[in-house]
C-alpha cells in the first residue's frame, strides 16, 4: 500500500461528478470513540464563506447521521471504480446491526481530528460548518422533490471546510491536466 500524500485543495483536479456520482465515496464521522460510515453519491466541492467546502447530504434515518451531528469533523473516502462491492456493503447495511468496519477489514487512521480509512486512494478530512434539512416547500422546481422523496425524509445538508486532502500516488495519477 503506498503512502499518502498532501495536497492543497487547489491542486485537486479529479472530476467530483466521476469521483462522487459514479464511483461513491464512504462518508465517515466518529462517536463517543466509534467510527461508523456509509456510502453516498450525493455531495459536491466548492468556495463558501472565503473558505474551500465540501458538502455532503444525508437522510434522517442513516445510523452514520447522529455520528456526524455528533462530531466537528467528518471524513469523504474514495476507493476507486474497483470497490463496488465494499461500498454496496457500506450502503446497505447499518451499523446499527453490525460492526461494517471490523467485518469489510477496513482499518481507521485519523487526521486533524476526522478519522478515515487508510485503505482509500483519496480522502478529503472535513471541519463541520454548517448543517440544515432540507423541506420541501423550497424546492423552486417540484422535481426534486417528487422524485427523490416520497416518504418526505428529506437530507440534511452539510458543509465542511476542507482541511486535509490526502491523495495516493495511483489516484494522483488521475488528475485531470
Amino acid at each position: 500500500m503506498s503512502a499518502f500524500s498532501e495536497m492543497a485543495p487547489e491542486d485537486f483536479k479529479i472530476s467530483p461528478f466521476e469521483m462522487i456520482g459514479q464511483e461513491w465515496m464512504l462518508i465517515a464521522a466518529e462517536k463517543e470513540g466509534r467510527t461508523n460510515a456509509m456510502t453516498a453519491a450525493w455531495g459536491g466541492f466548492g468556495f463558501m464563506w472565503r473558505r474551500k467546502v465540501a458538502f455532503i447530504v444525508v437522510r434522517p434515518q442513516r445510523f452514520t447521521k447522529q455520528f456526524i451531528d455528533a462530531s466537528g469533523t467528518f471524513s469523504l473516502n474514495f476507493f476507486g471504480s474497483g470497490q463496488r462491492e465494499l461500498l454496496n456493503y457500506f450502503g446497505t447495511v447499518s451499523g446499527r446491526d453490525e460492526d461494517k468496519i471490523a467485518k469489510s477489514g477496513l482499518s481507521v487512521a485519523h487526521r486533524n481530528g476526522g478519522p478515515y480509512f487508510p485503505e482509500a486512494e483519496t480522502v478529503i478530512i472535513c471541519k463541520k460548518l454548517y448543517a440544515q434539512a432540507y423541506r420541501g416547500e423550497c424546492f423552486v422546481d417540484p422535481q426534486p422533490d417528487l422524485d427523490c422523496y416520497p416518504a418526505k425524509d428529506y437530507h440534511t445538508l452539510y458543509i465542511g471546510e476542507v482541511l486535509s486532502i490526502l491523495a495516493r500516488q495511483n489516484a494522483a495519477n488521475r488528475q485531470e491536466t
